[in-house]
């Protein structure tokens, strides 16, 4: 296999580990100067140049881009995606995986656990914020920051308050988290290859500091993952869209939680702590994909007119409820069932006698126009009943500011 690793730092040690367990299993690798591409397209002739120079031919990449050049180096990745050239994580999961906004919000549509999140954008709404994800103390995370760089915690309502106003001020965008007790200054983090889990450690920040990021002093220590963290970590991985991932998960009492899915972990904690030869997992990996590699299959699939990809969803209520899938005639309406979703599993290629339960969630490819008609009118989920917050005078007062000249 002839690998590439898109890396701006050669000499750092998950990079270095990563060259060395590809030269040590006979593969040829090349680490590539991320800045040092450049795109070349035109009809038909996706291209890439390194140096100036035409770019060796790869059978895969392996991304390893900095927080600072996401923009550049997915566009890069990107190429190579147009290329055919095999990466175990797509532009699409790194975009999704760096805002932690964006991560948040595809992973509770699946159902994945993770803090009480606020986001708001006025001056105004952060009070309010605030007490909805459970008061003060809480979390202020900037949506970009890495490695516990632009992670604040504010012990007050008021110290809250003027942190994010002054973000707000710098044009910075933020969310606001609640604080979890029970895991202060530590975490675990699952390392996720492919579709299983090979190494997990927790994390424990030292003295005061509530950061347990190793680069920021944090010590790790290997620990043995039960099977519901295993789970989570590895579909909060697919769901973004990564097959080599750091899951970061708090330990709660409601059971595991994402904090954030990392698409370019760090080896070199993972590896001290497990003793493990994490690099050469991911290289193992690489290499039997790369013969048969997994698709998007909605950009590959939709471009038959009239055909595409979608979602078919039974809500309570649903004729179709108590029904086998056969008993949807799908194969003569000219429809193709991927997957189905059930609770919490999802099951490829359902068999046709599967009974269809209330909220269950079919991925069927096929004619459009024919899957509309088992899609019912959309009812608005209902909210939990909440209580009614209370407004203190000076959050009446702020609302009617003619000062606060924030944005929207």
């Amino acid at each position: 296999m002839h690998l590439g690793i898109l890396s701006t730092a050669p000499n750092c040690y998950s990079t270095r580990r990563l060259v060395e367990a590809a030269s040590s299993r006979g593969h040829e690798v090349e680490v590539l100067d991320t800045l040092s591409m450049s795109l070349s397209m035109e009809e038909g002739n996706p291209d890439l140049l390194y140096k100036g120079k035409e770019a060796s031919i790869f059978d895969a990449v392996l991304p390893r881009i900095g927080a600072s050049i996401t923009y550049f180096g997915t566009a890069v990745l990107r190429q190579f995606e147009q290329m055919d050239v095999f990466t175990p994580n797509g532009s699409t999961g790194i975009l999704n995986s760096r805002d932690k906004l964006r991560s948040f919000q595809v992973l509770v549509r699946h159902n994945i656990g993770i803090p009480e999140t606020a986001y708001v954008r006025r001056n105004k709404d952060i009070l309010p914020a605030i007490e909805r994800v459970g008061g003060a103390p809480v979390i202020i995370k900037l949506i970009e920051g890495t490695q516990g760089v632009g992670v604040v915690l504010a012990e007050t309502p008021k110290v809250a308050q003027a942190i994010v106003e002054m973000l707000h001020g710098t044009s910075q965008n933020v969310i606001i988290q609640k604080f979890v007790k029970e895991s202060k200054g530590k975490d675990v983090r699952a390392f996720v290859v492919g579709d299983r889990v090979v190494g997990a450690m927790r994390r424990v920040a030292q003295g005061d500091e509530f950061r347990s990021n190793v680069h920021r002093g944090g010590i790790v220590e290997p620990i043995d993952l039960p099977e519901d963290y295993q789970q989570t970590a590895i579909r909060a991985a697919q769901i973004l869209g990564l097959r080599v991932a750091g899951v970061d998960m708090l330990e709660t009492s409601k059971g595991p939680q994402v904090m954030e899915v990392n698409s370019s972990p760090g080896l070199e904690g993972i590896e001290s702590a497990t003793k493990l030869d994490i690099a050469g997992t991911i290289i193992d990996y690489i290499n039997e994909q790369v013969n048969f590699p997994e698709v998007d299959i909605r950009q590959k699939l939709t471009v038959s007119l009239g055909y595409g990809v979608a979602e078919v969803a039974f809500p309570e209520g649903s004729k179709y409820i108590g029904k086998t899938i056969n008993d949807l005639d799908l194969e003569d309406a000219d429809i193709a069932v991927l997957t189905l979703k059930q609770g919490v599993s999802v099951i490829s290629n359902p068999k046709r006698h599967r009974v269809i339960e209330a909220d269950d969630v079919l991925l069927c490819y096929g004619k459009l126009a024919k899957m509309k008609g088992l899609i019912p009118k959309k009812v608005r989920k209902r909210r939990e009943d909440r209580p009614i917050e209370t407004l203190t005078q000076e959050q009446i007062d702020d609302a009617h500011n003619p000062n606060d000249t924030t944005e929207t």
